[in-house]
């Protein structure tokens, strides 16, 4: 039986360069086909670069991990 598991991207750089932005990534999850304020510019920049659906996510503005509960 084979299992598959999810592998941890790092996304450090990805931070760096577009924190506050909405990102359109390739199926690696790492190459940026696309960015913007919204997620219509960066889609529209994506399809150029890509024919296929990207992963889609904004970049948050800061990196506060939160550790607890509510």
């Amino acid at each position: 039986m084979v299992y598959l598991r999810p592998m941890a991207k790092d996304w450090t750089n990805l931070y760096k360069k577009y924190k506050g932005l909405w990102v359109a990534l390739a199926e690696d999850e790492v190459t940026v086909l696309g960015f913007g304020k919204t997620v219509q510019e960066a889609l529209k920049k994506a399809r150029i670069k890509s024919s296929k659906t990207p992963f889609l996510t904004r970049v948050p503005d800061n990196m506060n991990a939160y550790i607890g509960w509510v």
